[in-house]
């Protein structure tokens, strides 16, 4: 088509008086072709900017939607495109509300909301072959932007799905002029797309693999479940569970009881009356806390696939003495057992670890840095103070009273009528109080502060641990699934001669929260609530089956990491594989395969079309009878030169007006009578050829 012209870039009006509408499921079938390829291109980038909905503002949208709509009219109406101070306004409102939205232009989500408008501008200035290009490579580019948000199985089959329609549309476009289907370009780029599939799948094997290139976006966290380096106690009315993958783990063996799977993440100290934070000891570091763990048991193996987190936190069991096989990351372990990255981990990352559920870490004996873990602010929560000068008097006070008084205020947890929700209410300052005496409600996390706070108030040392707790295994692969719904937040206590001791208050309001696959329910919508009450087992497996389809998909697309690939030089024979045998094997398999294509080319060349391999043949019998040719020697010259050597006499002249014939079939006007090549070709076989020796 861009022989003549690029799709819709006729800007001059059609008349369409007189003419009735086709129904609209017909109209690809009546419109004239540059609208037809117009609609199309315009319903393959509207698919490409759709899949940014969610990373865009709104204006973005609605004025994408609004110039593409425009473009669409125009297109059917056959009106002229706008000319340059419309286009240019455009764009000036664009800068503008770009630079309003996101402060700057520069940077990843200015610059995508850019993009998104700026292809759809482009549509209303296709009036030559080379804006056509221009917004086809453009919606190239603008697919690559998809992956900065998300890398996920769907995200891929969306892309999939605009690429082979860029592709179409791209296709289309080189097609001579003329009304071929759009089903045709279809199959041709199709068929393109799974001729370069066997390259990308080597290069993606083999490639090396560099830094992540794909940034993972933040998300708003506010009141949802999930885990912060610090918590707010009593400030959310209303917690939304997030029921999004966290990691998942494929445990050696059996996995261990739900009661033990605690993955621990940061450990919350220090507390100004109003939010939990890690530590910030004022003593010198030769005086922290030592860690001074010590391991005993069977340990339990097992990989973990963790999500994108934008932290620098790895999740293991606790506990994990030994760091994680984490590739290309060096790890290490605080004082508080949490196990740090040295960079954020802002892709999916695979790491191995050993942990064991029997053990005990910190002093054993008094040291002065436990001061830090009994400090409180003054002047909050005067009656959970006083409800520890109550708790000391009956039950003493002392190192040796300590066990005692935590199973009174355990006891106070299970007895007292507290129930653990999702809609606790908004807390005022003195939550601890609030909680222990009036709402006798909360979720983990303000149980597990009141906690806390009433432990410092008896001069037990105390402090939150955060992180996961339980999940759930998937019956079709096998992997326990650790969601955002499942972040815990549980406390240790320090006993003389134990060291830390893990406590979970929690489990003493609901025990099916620790001990089973017992969850809080996020409300659901209508639809949602009325297909899984209609089939709840159904719907169960259908997750199922798709969580696992897309840890396939992390497992060997994703987390395809250096490792991997040093891996699979090791299965071709490679007793040490480096990145120079990497190296090696691409160039190797290239070279081997252009070899291939190249042969494969000279073969097509001389066996696809008939018409030449005829035209050999007869150019091979002539040789031998001593007429010279040149390969591009066209049938009319042949002939002539038959002629001059034979002239008329014998089986010359039927051998002239064979080639004459031959060439004709090639290359006489469309519709014209004339001989088949397969005639051609049973003339060829039973023709009589000159001597050699006639002259």
């Amino acid at each position: 088509m861009l022989n003549t012209q690029a799709p819709g870039l006729a800007d001059t009006p059609r008349r369409s008086g007189g003419q009735q509408h086709a129904p609209w499921w017909n109209m690809g079938a009546t419109l004239p072709r540059d609208t037809r390829d117009t609609l199309f291109l315009l319903v393959v980038i509207g698919w490409v900017a759709l899949m940014q909905v969610g990373h865009t503002p709104w204006w973005c949208t609605a004025l994408t939607v609004g110039v593409l709509a425009w473009r669409t009219t125009l297109a059917l109406r056959g009106l002229p495109l706008p000319g340059w101070p419309v286009r240019v306004g455009l764009l000036c409102i664009t800068l503008v509300a770009t630079f309003m939205t996101h402060s700057t232009l520069l940077g990843r989500d200015p610059g995508v909301t850019l993009i998104v408008v700026l292809l759809a501008l482009k549509t209303l200035e296709m009036r030559a072959r080379r804006d056509a290009f221009v917004v086809f490579f453009l919606a190239f580019f603008t697919l690559l932007t998809h992956f900065f948000y998300s890398q996920s199985l769907l995200t891929a089959a969306g892309i999939l799905v605009a690429l082979l329609g860029l592709l179409t549309a791209l296709v289309n476009a080189h097609m001579p002029v003329g009304r071929p289907p759009l089903s045709q370009a279809a199959r041709i780029a199709g068929g393109m797309a799974l001729m370069g599939a066997p390259i990308m799948l080597v290069l993606f094997l083999l490639f090396p693999r560099l830094s992540p290139l794909w940034g993972v976006p933040g998300q708003d966290e506010t009141g949802r479940s999930g885990l912060s380096s610090s918590m707010k106690v009593g400030q959310i009315a209303e917690l939304v569970l997030d029921d999004s993958i966290a990691f998942r783990v494929r445990f050696e063996g059996p996995p261990p009881p739900q009661g033990q799977l605690y993955f621990r993440g940061p450990v919350l100290s220090s507390f100004d009356g109003d939010e939990w934070q890690e530590l910030r000891s004022g003593f010198p570091a030769s005086m922290a806390l030592p860690a001074d763990l010590q391991v005993a048991g069977e340990p339990v193996r097992y990989d973990v696939t963790m999500e994108p987190n934008r932290r620098p936190w790895l999740f293991v069991m606790e506990s994990t003495p030994v760091a994680p096989e984490l590739p290309d990351n060096a790890v290490r372990m605080s004082n508080e057992l949490q196990w740090f990255t040295r960079r954020p981990l802002n892709t999916l990352v695979r790491y191995s670890a050993v942990s064991y559920p029997d053990f005990r870490h910190g002093p054993a004996t008094q040291v002065v840095a436990l001061q830090d873990q009994i400090d409180l602010p003054a002047g909050f929560n005067p009656r959970t103070l006083a409800l520890a000068q109550e708790l000391r008097r009956e039950h003493g006070a002392g190192p040796d009273a300590n066990p005692k008084l935590i199973e009174a205020a355990m006891n106070r947890l299970r007895t007292g009528g507290y129930t653990y929700t999702l809609e606790p209410g908004v807390f005022g300052p003195n939550t601890a109080d609030e909680f222990w005496f009036d709402k006798r409600q909360g979720f983990c996390e303000h149980i597990a502060s009141s906690f806390v706070i009433l432990m410092r108030a008896l001069d037990i040392p105390a402090r939150i641990v955060t992180g996961y707790q339980g999940g759930e295994i998937n019956g079709v692969d096998g992997y326990w699934t650790v969601r955002q719904r499942d972040a815990h937040a549980w406390t240790e206590v320090w006993l003389q001669g134990q060291g830390w001791v893990r406590v979970d208050p929690t489990s003493a309001v609901a025990p099916g929260r620790v001990g089973s696959f017992e969850r809080l329910r996020a409300p659901q919508g209508a639809l949602a609530g009325a297909i899984g009450n209609l089939n709840p087992d159904l719907t169960a497996q259908l997750r199922a089956a798709w969580e696992a389809v897309n840890n396939s998909w992390n497992q060997w697309v994703l987390n395809y990491t250096q490792g991997r690939q040093l891996d699979l030089l090791k299965n071709l024979g490679f007793e040490s594989p480096s990145w120079t045998d990497l190296a090696y094997v691409l160039i190797a398999v290239v070279v081997v395969v252009s070899l291939l294509g190249a042969a494969w080319t000279l073969w097509e060349r001389q066996q696809h079309d008939p018409w030449l391999r005829l035209l050999r043949q007869a150019r091979t019998r002539l040789h031998k009878l001593g007429v010279e040719s040149a390969e591009h020697t066209p049938p009319r010259e042949l002939a002539q030169r038959v002629h001059d050597r034979w002239g008329h006499a014998g089986a010359a002249a039927p051998l002239a007006q064979w080639l004459l014939r031959l060439e004709a079939q090639r290359y006489a006007r469309p519709g014209a009578a004339g001989a088949t090549l397969a005639s051609l070709q049973r003339e060829f076989e039973r023709m009589s050829w000159p001597k050699s020796t006639d002259t």
